[in-house]
């Protein structure tokens, strides 16, 4: 068996070897990302500085700062982005909230909590734009399932997503709908790691079940709702198909959200270059948003 700088010297052989075999496993994916992700976005940020336009005959000219000038200018652009907040400060905690009673429901030994589970997942996995568009025929102004029972109950039919002041609330119906499933089988998954003890330990100090949820679930959740709030931040963020499917940024721009308008200007108008300028700076709100989120949160560790 070798002993001293002969041993020192095969170890740290061996360790190469390891690391030279990790990268090797990781350069397929560590290649996609570049090539998807990467890529791309210095193609963005690269663009931002020209006068780029899709499909335009003239050549491109660097423009340096002046689409980030023009957009900090843009009225469209500052609307956009406070939909865009406001639909995330409405979002985030109403699905988070909700996901987390949910799991806290199910996670309870119901009848049928199985199916049950398997029902509020379900809309996860069904595509947006069906969602999106099986939603807008539920707020249909006159044929729509809501409005037939409001006016059976009694009650005067509502625009929902024909009005300026209805279009974004009622988007966010879609959202959650669809995305606290997701978050719910998060959460299940937090409470399913916290040790029973803790609780019985509680019980024995004559904590209720308020005292319960308040000085064991949530400190024990701290990591899982962490992890959540940032994945709901994103997504909320980052709204366009069901904007797309149903409103197309109406009525009025009521609905226009940063990510739509990156859309609109790169697609719609073939502004290329200015689009490229919105995509970043979205991405820097983005970034801002969720370092801001994680510092709050206590970091990785949670504490």
């Amino acid at each position: 068996m070798a002993t001293g700088p002969s041993a020192l010297r095969i170890s740290r052989h061996a360790g190469r070897e390891e690391a030279i075999a990790g990268w090797f496993f990781l350069l397929p994916a560590l290649a996609l990302l570049g090539l998807f992700l990467v890529w791309p976005a210095l193609q963005a940020v690269l663009l931002s500085f020209t006068d780029y336009q899709l499909l335009a005959p003239l050549p491109t000219r660097f423009a340096g700062v002046e689409n980030y000038r023009q957009l900090l200018g843009d009225a469209t652009v500052w609307r956009a982005a406070g939909t865009t907040l406001t639909f995330a400060a409405l979002a985030v905690p109403l699905q988070t909230g909700l996901a987390l009673a949910l799991a806290l429901g199910l996670n309870q030994p119901v009848p049928g909590r199985s199916l049950l589970r398997a029902a509020y997942f379900c809309p996860v996995v069904i595509s947006t734009v069906v969602a999106a568009v099986i939603w807008s025929y539920l707020y249909h102004p006159t044929q729509g399932l809501f409005n037939r029972l409001l006016t059976d109950a009694g009650l005067p039919a509502q625009p929902f997503l024909s009005s300026p002041r209805q279009a974004l609330p009622a988007i966010l119906g879609i959202a959650t709908w669809q995305n606290v499933g997701f978050y719910l089988v998060i959460f299940l998954a937090g409470l399913q790691q916290i040790a029973p003890q803790l609780y019985e330990a509680a019980a024995v100090d004559g904590a209720n079940g308020w005292q319960q949820f308040r000085f064991v679930t949530v400190p024990q959740l701290r990591r899982t709702t962490s992890f959540v709030v940032i994945v709901a931040t994103i997504y909320a963020l980052r709204l366009f198909t069901e904007v797309y499917v149903t409103t197309k940024g109406g009525p009025f721009g009521a609905t226009r959200t940063l990510i739509y308008l990156v859309w609109e200007e790169g697609v719609a108008f073939r502004h290329t270059g200015y689009a490229a300028a919105l995509a970043v700076l979205f991405f820097l709100l983005v970034l801002a948003i969720t370092l801001l989120q994680r510092r709050l949160f206590g970091g990785e560790r949670g504490d």
